[in-house]
């Protein structure tokens, strides 16, 4: 599918009121994204939790307080990247989403990708790096490996929720988030980047 070429009013446009899967059969709110909408890192996840859809705000609940606290660990500031999901609907129940449901949403992804133009897009968990970052991505092997696609650095890593159950993945996914850091001020700074 193609980038949809909207400025922000045009997307949101789109979104408000969206029938495209049958995700919006049950949703409460369209989670689009929260921070900077110009910012140097875009974290993308799945899709929102039900913390999520009663207050449109993407990572608000237990996974999202985790995910805050461990911004500020690695000296980001959620006011200072953007972060929005592959599905901006609530799966029932907080399934994965079925990947039509992921097909219908791509094309809004992708054209807040295209608004944003952040250096480095961090996917978090292995729903939002199937769609972003490899088709057969396996999340624990392939975590913290940096790829370039196209204008973009992109970076899987653990989803916060993961962190919740495995308290042992925590240090690699601060390590992920300092990598993503130190990589978008070094792109920033305008060094050439080898992988």
């Amino acid at each position: 599918m193609a980038v949809l070429r909207f400025d922000w009013n045009t997307l949101y446009g789109e979104l408000n009121g969206c029938t495209k899967c049958r995700l919006c059969e049950h949703r409460h709110s369209i989670v689009v994204s929260d921070g900077d909408p110009h910012a140097d890192i875009m974290f993308i996840g799945e899709g929102p939790g039900r913390e999520e859809d009663e207050q449109g705000v993407p990572f608000v609940g237990a996974a999202g307080r985790l995910f805050n606290y461990h911004l500020e660990e690695a000296g980001l500031d959620r006011r200072s990247v953007y972060i929005c999901n592959v599905v901006k609907c609530r799966p029932p129940q907080n399934r994965d989403p079925l990947p039509d449901e992921a097909e219908s949403c791509l094309p809004y992804l992708r054209a807040q990708i295209a608004l944003v133009r952040p250096k480095v897009i961090v996917c978090l968990g292995r729903i939002a790096a199937r769609y972003v970052y490899d088709r057969d991505i396996q999340i624990t092997r392939q975590r913290g490996q940096i790829k370039k696609l196209g204008a973009f650095y992109v970076l899987p890593t653990y989803h916060p929720a993961a962190l919740l159950r495995r308290e042992e993945l925590t240090n690699d996914f601060v390590f992920d988030l300092c990598t993503a850091k130190k990589l978008a001020e070094r792109i920033k700074a305008g060094e050439q980047i080898e992988l």
